[in-house]
């Protein structure tokens, strides 16, 4: 007998079933995922993704359509001027007002540190550069901060819902302008 290795010990097929039963729980995570490795590696080997239903296929969203554009205003009152401005001309189909943040940020050389409201503004992503225009022509601020994400999923129901406030702006937006 070699003292340098571990024994072995041989569990009866009863034991085993039950450690089996009591693991399985535990490995189906890892068990459904090497049910996907041939196909991935498959997909690999071809140089094509593996194929998956595209969202706008499940949902009818095509991601990154809707966008949220943050703005930040000096103070309640000009926040909510240019929000219930950006809804009426259907630049945006809502708004919302973060109050009390603060900003800490380089202007001009010096550190500033200010409290500010926070717009979070939901429209189509075709709409941002006509948002960001409009924005810019009413805000206080000397450069305005106007920045926008893409959506890539949410609930279909309320970005359909975006989309179709803000539906006659884009019309308007992308219509050849008269001379």
């Amino acid at each position: 007998m070699s003292w340098g290795r571990a024994p072995v010990v041989l569990l009866g097929g009863g034991v085993t079933l039950l450690v089996s039963i009591l693991w399985m729980p535990a490995l189906l995570p890892l068990a459904s995922r090497l049910l996907l490795l041939p196909r991935a590696l498959l997909s690999m080997a071809s140089g094509s993704p593996p194929s998956q239903p595209s969202p706008a296929s499940v949902s009818g969203y095509i991601p990154g359509s809707v966008s949220a554009a943050f703005v930040t205003c000096p103070n309640e009152k000009v926040a909510k001027e240019i929000a219930r401005a950006v809804v009426e001309k259907r630049l945006a189909a809502c708004v919302n007002l973060i109050p009390q943040i603060s900003s800490i940020y380089e202007w001009k050389g010096k550190i500033e540190e200010d409290s500010e409201v926070l717009m979070m503004i939901k429209t189509q992503s075709s709409l941002v550069p006509a948002l960001t225009e409009f924005v810019r022509s009413v805000h206080p601020y000397e450069v305005a901060e106007v920045i926008a994400l893409p959506v890539e999923q949410g609930n279909p129901p309320y970005l359909h819902w975006v989309r179709q406030v803000t539906e006659s702006a884009t019309d308007s937006a992308t219509a050849p302008s008269s001379a």
